[in-house]
Parts: C-alpha cells; structure tokens; sequence
C-alpha cells in the first residue's frame, strides 16, 4: 500500500470488552485481527485498517481518524498554525509515533508516522 502524507489512514475505535468486539466483527464482517497486549487489537481485511482500544470509560465519541504524514514536527506546526491544538504530543507507540489534535469545532483527530 502507498501511503500518502494527509490521508486518512487508520481509524481507531474504543470499545469496552476487546474479545467481545473482535467476535462479533469476525461473525459479521470476516474482518481478521491482530493484538497488541492486552489493552489493544488492529483489525484488516475491512477496507480501511484500524484498531480498537480497551477503556473503561464511558464512550461518547468512540472513533478516532488517523491521518498519515512523513513529518510530524511539520504537520502539527501547521495544524497549529491553522488553528488546531494539540490534545496530545508527540509519542511513540509500537510502529512508529503519532499526536492527537482537535480541530476548530472540537473534533479530536491524530497523525502517526513510521518515520
């Protein structure tokens, strides 16, 4: 796959009971699975990659939209410039790193690179 810098990339779902939800979008979708500790699955086979994150939070807005881009530093000096703030800073998870930002109406997105 081609990744492209400022596409959408990965959408992150959060979800309460991990086995629960992998199991059912097997059973209705045939999506495939891949976990990453006890506190996070990816999902393939979907069309778009993506993942669910264990909380045991309430749920309100339960997606997450990742973007891909090359140069973090870059991309986030320049949603900062038009006026989004950051939620979360720069961090590394395993495959790469990512932060989080809410754009002017409040919409909560991230940007990761294998970079």
């Amino acid at each position: 796959m081609d990744i492209k810098d400022s596409h959408i990339n990965y959408v992150e779902f959060k979800a309460k009971d991990l086995e629960e939800i992998k199991g059912f979008y097997i059973a209705s979708f045939g999506w495939t699975f891949k976990d990453y500790g006890p506190t996070y699955t990816a999902f393939s086979d979907s069309g778009l990659e993506g993942g669910f994150e264990k909380t045991d939070t309430e749920i309100i807005n339960g997606v997450l939209v990742v973007l891909y881009h090359r140069n973090l530093d870059l991309i986030k000096n320049r949603i900062i410039k038009a006026g989004g703030k950051i939620t979360m800073d720069i961090f590394s998870f395993p495959g790469g790193r990512r932060f989080h930002f809410a754009d002017p109406s409040g919409n909560e997105l991230a940007v990761w690179s294998d970079k």
